[in-house]
């Protein structure tokens, strides 16, 4: 990952971190509103919900050491070590994240001992190999600029008959019948990409291709673009609490930009742009 992106990311979560905290809670990521998207939840349990529905439909009934990359403030690491009884590493570029995610371990009875945070770069994990029986990735692949090498680390640090387990931003297949991105589909991205510090993403095929020459076994793929899509516009309107506008004001330009473009996201979703692609596989 070069420096000047590694940075950027850095920078936007150390920033944007706790105010996310602040207003929305531990889980930064998307919610599950059903299928369709058509269930009525508060924002907060939609999140619960993803994690659940994550790991029924990647079938995951038992782990014991979880890699959680891209941790954020460790909603996932936490509650995956809760729901396992598990020892659970969490990665995150930002050492603000980390900090907290630690705090936050320690606030959590019985946990401090059970899960640790650390700074550290998804394409250059500080792991021996065939150490996890779980990795788990929820929205931190659009990040990452090497897709091939970070589905490499996370085969390599995986246990024989673990399971990797990915949630990540994706825009829509390349297919004969859709043909390329339009030119103004690509400037749609570009924007995405400059608010939010991604490289560039890729579509859910391409990710299962990646996964295959690998040699990853079991290969699963799914598109829950529905499924997730009223999140953004829910975000939208509770980035206009007093809360939030006050929050907004505090933590910088870069979060300030990004709350100003949350129509982004939401329009992606709408015109079938951007897709919200889920992928399970086995290490053999």
């Amino acid at each position: 990952m070069s420096s000047t992106l590694q940075r950027q990311i850095q920078q936007f979560y150390d920033a944007s971190s706790g105010l996310w905290e602040q207003v929305w809670g531990e889980h930064m990521h998307h919610g599950y509103y059903g299928p369709l998207g058509r269930e009525k939840k508060g924002r907060r349990q939609a999140q619960i919900d993803l994690i659940e529905e994550l790991l029924n439909w990647g079938d995951v009934q038992h782990a014991e050491n979880i890699l959680d990359v891209g941790c954020g403030i460790g909603g996932s690491s936490l509650d995956l070590a809760q729901r396992f009884g598990a020892k659970v590493q969490g990665i995150t570029l930002s050492p603000v994240q980390a900090a907290r995610g630690t705090e936050r371990a320690k606030e959590a009875a019985g946990l401090e001992a059970e899960v640790e945070f650390q700074v550290a770069d998804a394409l250059d994990m500080p792991f021996a190999d065939n150490r996890f029986d779980l990795i788990w990735s929820l929205e931190s692949g659009e990040h990452i600029p090497d897709k091939r090498r970070f589905l490499a680390e996370c085969y390599r640090v995986l246990k024989p008959g673990g399971t990797f387990l990915m949630a990540t931003w994706c825009h829509r297949p390349i297919t004969p019948a859709t043909g390329d991105l339009t030119v103004d589909e690509k400037q749609h991205l570009e924007q995405i990409y400059q608010v939010y510090c991604l490289p560039y993403v890729i579509s859910l095929p391409e990710y299962e291709e990646i996964a295959r020459e690998l040699s990853f076994a079991d290969i699963r793929t799914d598109d829950w673009s529905d499924a997730v899509a009223p999140f953004w516009d829910i975000v939208i309107d509770s980035a206009f609490e007093p809360q939030a506008l006050i929050g907004l004001l505090r933590s910088g330009w870069g979060t300030v930009q990004a709350a100003l473009s949350l129509g982004l996201m939401s329009r992606g979703y709408r015109r079938g742009l951007i897709r919200f692609g889920v992928l399970s596989a086995q290490k053999s």
